[in-house]
């Protein structure tokens, strides 16, 4: 398992809300940097482009459950 991969998979198995925009941010970042990578080499396998693609939307949607769970008054 890639260090993107790791880090993603924390970042969705967070069930900490206020530990989890840190953990987005981190998968993020390592994401942002294999990308980089591709951009200097060989551009990575059609297997591993797909699984960043599918990863990205997954931080997606988890920054929007962020966002909607800030956004929740106070009980």
């Amino acid at each position: 398992m890639s260090n993107w991969e790791k880090l993603y998979k924390d970042a969705i198995l967070e069930t900490d809300w206020s530990k989890m925009e840190e953990r987005i941010q981190a998968a993020d970042a390592a994401i942002s940097a294999r990308l980089h990578e591709f951009s200097i080499n060989h551009g990575g396998t059609p297997e591993e482009n797909q699984l960043i693609q599918d990863a990205l939307s997954g931080l997606s949607v988890l920054r929007r459950e962020v966002v909607a769970w800030r956004s929740k008054p106070a009980v």
